[in-house]
């Protein structure tokens, strides 16, 4: 069995996992007992506890009760006879899911939210906490997998569905988004955006606005070829995501003038180039649209009515004649 850390599951992505149905459980059960016959009783509680189905006694006297609050899970053992697998009883764990295109202050609202249901559902305290996850992720932190320097951990925290427990703290749950950062991370084949001189923090930046910008799935290659196109063009990106992320303008709210002209790095309506970090943190397929941008000399976008799609076109008076005719103001 592998080395895993204290208290916190590595993430998989998607749905929780299942519980094993009653027929599953009573084959394992049945299992476990003729391994534990065989062992005299040296795996210990937890084994015990997922077998008898009631109260055991442990050597050190420690008492466990198989309950609502247990699950079951099959520890794979090997030894010099073959692999024997036992399912064995454990804390039930929380889950806590970020979505693709969170930011590190979105996150921490959802771990707060998380660990108040997990505290009225569950009658105890998670160690986890809105204001620990913040600190845990106040200061730089590069993954293992990235040589760049970089100004904040922004980028770098994966979305994902994570399990979590009573005691798993704010800076294991950061350790395991930025081991499954480097998971993903190494999938990402640079050579195109190396190529157009690009860095591997640049394309993470791209990625984060390839993210904040596309609802359809099938869009990311095209934004992300927008952007490489401007880039290469010496153009203003003009993405107002940018702009929202530096100002800290929630989506609900209007950009106001005042606000288009300021002098923010995030601007990317006055500046030029990139901005100084990514504005959001990415899933896979937003890093992969960012390494390889679709073969199109679209110059523009702009959304569709139906608020999900984007008209894209090399044209600046197409873009214009298509704002302006679905009341888009400049």
């Amino acid at each position: 069995m592998g080395e895993q850390r204290p208290g916190v599951i590595p993430p998989r992505q998607g749905r929780p996992p299942q519980r094993p149905n009653p027929r599953q459980v009573t084959r394992r059960r049945v299992l476990a007992l003729g391994v534990l016959v065989l062992v005299l009783g040296g795996l210990g509680w937890l084994a015990v506890a997922a077998i008898g189905g009631g109260d055991s006694t442990n050597r050190a006297g420690q008492t466990s009760t198989l309950s609502s609050t247990l699950v079951y899970r099959t520890v794979t053992r090997t030894t010099a006879t073959g692999t024997v697998e036992t399912v064995i009883a454990v804390p039930k764990p929380f889950h806590v899911v970020f979505p693709e295109g969170f930011t590190r202050k979105q996150m921490a609202e959802r771990v707060g939210a998380v660990a108040k249901i997990a505290a009225h559902k569950r009658k105890i305290q998670p160690r986890l906490a809105r204001a620990a996850y913040l600190a845990a992720t106040a200061k730089p932190r590069v993954p293992s997998c990235f040589r760049n320097k970089v100004r904040t951990v922004e980028g770098f925290l994966f979305p994902a569905t994570y399990e979590f427990f009573k005691d798993t703290t704010s800076a294991q749950l950061v350790r395991e988004q930025l081991d499954a950062f480097c998971q993903n991370w190494k999938q990402i084949d640079l050579g195109y955006a190396r190529s157009k001189n690009l860095t591997s923090y640049d394309v993470l930046i791209i990625a984060s606005m390839v993210e904040k910008e596309t609802l359809s799935p099938d869009e990311r290659q095209l934004v992300s070829a927008v952007i490489y196109n401007r880039l290469h063009a010496g153009m203003s990106l003009g993405i107002d995501a940018t702009l929202r992320y530096g100002l800290n303008i929630p989506p609900t709210e209007s950009i106001h003038q005042s606000q288009l002209q300021s002098n923010s790095p995030y601007n990317t309506r006055k500046r030029k180039g990139l901005p100084p970090t990514p504005i959001a943190n990415p899933g896979l397929a937003s890093l992969q649209a960012a390494a390889h941008p679709a073969k199109v000399k679209y110059l523009y976008f702009v959304r569709k009515p139906d608020k999900k799609h984007h008209f894209f076109t090399s044209s600046y008076k197409a873009f214009r004649d298509y704002a302006a005719a679905h009341g888009y103001g400049p």
